[in-house]
């Protein structure tokens, strides 16, 4: 009877020392690109904007290894959206009493979606203005380094021990300047 009492107590306790808590983030980090001219604070929309290898060449995201979406295709930022009230996105010019971000941390940005084991120091972004005419005149294509600061990492245990680090600190859009040709 004591030894059973004894091995219920040891296997409640490792139960509740197995449990851990877990964000719906896990295993997931995002890149956030804040685009605009110099002088003006409102993105600029309808870029193209990738992730490329050292030869300029759109990375493929073969098999899911750099990101959980979109398997064996390009590496291709979307914009954040508003969503309304109703937790549905809003269509262009839409107002809503609630209107927020879908992605509250991207804010009015590019965004992708990429694994935690991402090696961004090895990649760069290429931002393109494929649509001249969309944006008013045609932007220079800029083709900045990634580096593994760049990465968003949303849950909070890695969020804490990143904050705790010296140097730049962690979750900051990237700021890019265009310029127009």
């Amino acid at each position: 009877m004591r030894y059973s009492i004894l091995i219920i107590v040891f296997l409640f306790t490792f139960s509740v020392k197995a449990q851990v808590m877990h964000c719906g983030y896990d295993f997931t980090s995002y890149i956030v690109l804040d685009i605009h001219e110099a002088g003006k604070k409102e993105n600029i929309k309808n870029l193209r904007v990738t992730v490329v290898d050292s030869k300029g060449n759109d990375l493929i995201n073969v098999n899911n290894l750099y990101s959980f979406r979109n398997a064996n295709e390009p590496m291709i930022f979307t914009s954040n959206y508003l969503i309304g009230d109703d937790n549905k996105r809003l269509a262009e010019g839409a107002v809503a009493k609630k209107e927020r971000y879908f992605f509250p941390f991207a804010k009015d940005n590019y965004l992708l979606s990429i694994a935690n084991t991402f090696p961004a120091d090895n990649f760069s972004v290429k931002i393109q203005d494929v649509d001249g005419k969309e944006n008013g005149g045609k932007f220079k294509t800029v083709i900045l380094p990634l580096y593994s600061f760049n990465m968003y990492i949303l849950c909070s245990n890695e969020s804490q021990t990143a904050a705790m680090k010296f140097g730049r600190k962690m979750n900051k859009p990237v700021d890019v300047v265009l310029e127009r040709e």
